[in-house]
Formats: structure tokens, sequence, C-alpha cells
């Protein structure tokens, strides 16, 4: 299989199955000198890993990462990271009514059609799992974000469980780990927590929505029009796993505005050019502003539930399917963590590749 890697100048490699001795990735194009330990990677992960609650899959995953390359002395050398993470609670039995069924919503189906052999257990390649690499990379993007541009801050949060979203009246961006769904708004959890638990008792799950935000982004990344910095997020966030649908800014939303109300106005202030909106969510003609980079994603619900769909297998005939194992009834919880580092990965390259074209001159105004 072909396209595991993403990037331009920083480049991530994905590999490993669900059910595999262990995922992992290969970094490449990360700058030399940058301080970079497990435990700067660790957190990260922690963020996204199995079985830290009643609404996540109770797979029991410490998902620690090891370095194998690429850093000496504590710093990274400029040359290809290698980061693994073993596979230490796999279950393939769950997965043995299925070896030669298609589970509907599931990539089954489409992994046979297209390869003639998949891996039935988990997924194997096209499980969620994957993206416990793409956080350990997004962790190295961190580090590299932070010794470069060390004002940035990358903030993700669910906005939205099924037709129940926040009030944004009560965003409070401090009590986003004060729940388990990474909500900034406490009242819209725990109603969030009552309709999850009913859910996942009914053999049900739930999609989700989830914003991330990158507050110090400076102006000037990205460039025209293939190389836009919108695009490159936009491919980003669709290729996490079960995302359907992706936003920039105002997004789908801007369609109902007129043009007096999308426009987002600028006056000087004692720094410069600011904004009076941010409907554009910080990026303009594929070029950063300045302002906050706002992206949001849909995830839809979790095809694996105990409850029988109806199906196909392998030798074409018709059943009822219910899908055992242990799975996530909003998968959406732990895709926050993925987003932030698919942020993560997106910037650092788009910034290296404008210190590549431009050596980070800007131009005048006032």
């Amino acid at each position: 299989m072909s396209l595991n890697t993403f990037g331009h100048l920083f480049r991530v490699t994905t590999w490993g199955e669900s059910h595999g001795p262990a995922i992992g990735c290969t970094v490449d194009g990360c700058p030399p000198g940058i301080t970079l330990t497990e435990a700067d990677l660790q957190p990260w992960l922690d963020k996204r890993k199995p079985g830290q609650n009643k609404f996540t899959t109770q797979r029991k995953e410490p998902d620690e990462v090891r370095i194998l390359s690429g850093v000496f002395g504590g710093v990274t050398t400029g040359t290809p990271i290698q980061l693994m993470i073993e596979n230490t609670d796999q279950r393939s039995k769950d997965y043995g009514d299925i070896a030669q069924a298609f589970r509907p919503g599931h990539a089954d189906i489409t992994y046979h059609q297209k390869y003639g052999v998949r891996d039935y257990r988990g997924g194997g390649r096209s499980s969620a799992r994957e993206t416990a690499a793409r956080v350990a990379a997004g962790g190295v993007a961190r580090a590299a974000l932070a010794a470069m541009l060390p004002g940035l801050r990358i903030t993700g949060y669910m906005v939205q469980m099924g037709t129940k979203g926040i009030d944004r009246a009560r965003l409070d961006l401090a009590s986003i780990e004060d729940n388990p769904f990474w909500c900034p708004d406490l009242v819209a959890a725990s109603d969030w927590a009552d309709y999850l638990d009913g859910l996942r008792l009914a053999h049900n799950s739930v999609g989700a929505v989830i914003e991330v935000v990158a507050s110090g982004v400076p102006a000037g990344l990205g460039a025209p029009l293939y190389g836009k910095l919108d695009s490159d997020l936009a491919a980003a966030m669709m290729s996490i796993n079960a995302v359907k649908g992706v936003e920039i800014g105002e997004g789908m939303g801007a369609a109902r505005l007129t043009g007096v109300e999308n426009a987002d106005e600028m006056r000087m202030g004692p720094d410069g050019v600011e904004f009076r909106t941010n409907h554009a969510g910080g990026i303009l003609g594929g070029i950063s502003s300045g302002q906050d980079v706002v992206v949001r994603f849909a995830v839809k619900p979790t095809s694996s539930i105990l409850t029988p769909r109806a199906t196909v297998n392998a030798a074409g005939q018709e059943i009822d399917l219910v899908t055992k194992g242990r799975h996530d009834p909003c998968v959406g919880i732990r895709a926050v963590p993925v987003g932030e580092a698919m942020m993560a990965c997106v910037l650092l390259d788009h910034l290296l590749l404008d210190r590549g074209q431009t050596g980070g001159v800007r131009g005048i105004i006032g």
C-alpha cells in the first residue's frame, strides 16, 4: 500500500496495524538541535490513549512511545526520527466473525475491493489505532514549533456531539480538561454524559464535531495556488479516520452570509493591522493573516456497534452482523488530540516552506 506519507518538508510516514506487534512513524525533515525526549512526547499520547473512562474503548494500551533514531544527547540531529508504540492489548478473537464479512460503515469492503486482501483484526491499517502514530509525530512538531515560534498555542475541543452543541456564551477553554469530552462548556459536557450513556447502553454510537484553534500563527504561511495553508489543513484533517467533513473559519456557514457580513474589516492598531472579525479562520487566499487559525471537522458515528446491521459476506451472501470487540461510542472524543497533532504538523511544514521561499521577509504596512 502506498501513500502513507504526508507533508512537504516536514514529512511523516506512519506504519503498522491495529493488532500487529507495534505501530509507529518515521518523521523526516525535523530541524536539528531541537530538544526532544520521550517524556516530551508522552503527554500528548496520554491524551489520546484508550481506556481512560467509560466513554471510550476499554482496550488498555499504555501507548508508551520509544525514540529509535534521529535524537542524540537529547536533541534532534536532523536525520529521520523513528518512533515506535507497542500494541499490548490485542483481542483478535473478537474479530473472527468478520473475517469473511464486511462491517457496514467500515473500510472492510473497500479494502477488499481494492487489494483483494485485508487484515480484519480491528480493521488493520484502517483502524483509528493508527492515529497514535500521528499524535507522536505531532509531539515532534510541537517541540520544533515551541523553539521556533514560542508564542504559538494549539487547542482542540469538542463543540458538538450528535445534535447537541455547546453554548459559545459559556465557552471556557480552561475547563477543557475537566471533563471526559474535552468540552469547553461544562453544562454541555454534563448533558453529553447522560446522552452518551444512553446510546452506549442501547448498543449505539454518535458523531461529533471537533474545533482546533492555533493562536500566535504568524502572517505569511501558505502559498497560492496549490500550496494553500487551508488546503493542506483540510487534507490533513480529512485524512483522520472517520472524518467526513472539514471547514475553515466560517466554513459552510459562509454560504448564509452576505458580503457585508463575511468580510473581515481591518483597522490599524498600535502593533499593526487589526481585524474586527475572523470569519476567514485566519487564512486569506491560502495564506495565514496573523489571526487565529480555526479548523473544524466532523467525525461520523462509530460503525462498530452491537446492534445487528444488514450486510454481505465475501461469498456474496446477505447476512445480519453484530460487531463485537471494544469500541468508542463516540470516536470524536479521542479525535481531539489527533486534530491538534495534525495542526502542529501542517503548521511546522508551512513554516519551513516559508523560510525556504521567503526567508521570513514580510511586506511592510504603514
